[in-house]
């Protein structure tokens, strides 16, 4: 069994100045009289009628057809298992103490806060792209790495070390699901051969001539949980550092919101390895394309691709809808196996989980 995660690398630094305001800093926009969700739980309620909901929190588009993907996975056993998640907005959630989550990109700050501005302006004119679903998914692409690509210039062209992300990470506001560590803590317990996998477009560096994980992932992982999984490995992009600590380049293949995938194996690292914690395991793309069933967890429609080139067998998409319900729902319901309402805590995905390791009945 394997888990895998993709880190959205793009959005929102947040202050949180009130419950109703909310300045964003890092792709920066600011946003008022902004509430935590446009339909009570009466609309919401309305709407997943017509679909198989467990409660108004729960939509669930095909129970049985949910219910065959399970039973297949349970008798094929965990050495066939593997979890794909997406990071920001699924792993960590969307609001945290009633303010606006940040992102492991949006977090980052610059100590020129001219270049914090112009990624502000980036993300207010990218970020509305990005969750459009009337923009067809080729041009939506080469949009995103448009802005992945700007966002990045300037980056190095503003200055950023090394420093400054652990500090970043330190006043930022992010916070994990309840329940997410739990879930990691199950499938360790339960790896024989840890290989599990975070895929993100949050960046890891390159520095003293050795390829380590993204440092923004290191420190939020070391900050908010305290800890880290033998069995997590992390897919980003590669920020290259130089001897001291300035961000100078971005090397390999950009990783952006619509093409997470398992092509982007290739750029694995350990996150052990970067802490000096013993890993001897090994990131084998062709080992991980073995395990042919897959849990994948996202907030974006686009997530539904982060399997795309794995030939998987059964595959059960769990989708966390954590805001714009109303627009989005129907989309999401026919895209996901499984829909999480309003920024909804892990704990469903931790009993799905442990249904799938439990002995097949039928």
């Amino acid at each position: 069994m394997s888990l895998s995660c993709f880190r959205l690398h793009g959005f929102p630094t947040f202050r949180c100045i009130s419950h109703r305001l909310i300045t964003l800093s890092h792709f920066h926009f600011r946003v008022r009289g902004f509430s935590r969700t446009s339909m009570n739980q009466a609309e919401i309620g309305a709407m997943v009628n017509g679909s198989k909901c467990c409660s108004s929190k729960v939509v669930i588009n095909d129970p049985k057809l949910l219910h065959h993907k399970k039973t297949s996975i349970r008798l094929a056993g965990p050495s066939k298992f593997q979890v794909i998640a997406d990071f920001d907005n699924t792993l960590t959630k969307f609001w945290v103490d009633g303010c606006r989550g940040q992102s492991s990109h949006g977090l980052l700050q610059q100590e020129n806060p001219e270049y914090n501005a112009k990624r502000d302006e980036l993300f207010n004119y990218y970020h509305p792209i990005e969750y459009d679903p009337q923009i067809p998914i080729d041009e939506k692409t080469k949009l995103m790495e448009e802005w992945w690509g700007k966002s990045h210039g300037l980056l190095i062209e503003g200055g950023l070390t090394y420093d400054a992300i652990r500090s970043s990470v330190a006043g930022a506001v992010i916070a994990f699901r309840e329940g997410v560590v739990e879930l990691f803590e199950f499938l360790e317990a339960r790896e024989r051969y840890p290989g599990s996998y975070i895929f993100s477009r949050s960046s890891r560096y390159h520095r003293g001539g050795k390829l380590k994980p993204g440092p923004v992932h290191v420190h939020v992982l070391r900050q908010k949980l305290h800890r880290t999984f033998k069995n997590v490995k992390i897919v980003s992009n590669r920020m290259k550092f130089d001897q001291n600590g300035n961000l100078v380049s971005f090397t390999g293949k950009l990783i952006h919101s619509l093409n997470k995938n398992e092509h982007a194996l290739d750029m694995a690292a350990s996150l052990h390895d970067h802490l000096g914690e013993v890993d001897d395991q090994i990131i084998d793309s062709a080992s991980v394309k073995k395990r042919t069933n897959v849990l994948l967890l996202g907030d974006h429609m686009g997530d539904l691709r982060m399997s795309d080139g794995l030939n998987y067998e059964t595959r059960i998409s769990v989708g966390f809808l954590n805001h714009n319900i109303e627009n989005s729902l129907d989309s999401y319901r026919e895209g996901f196996d499984i829909v999480y309402l309003d920024d909804a805590p892990m704990s469903g995905v931790v009993k799905l989980v442990s249904e799938l390791f439990s002995p097949a009945t039928d």
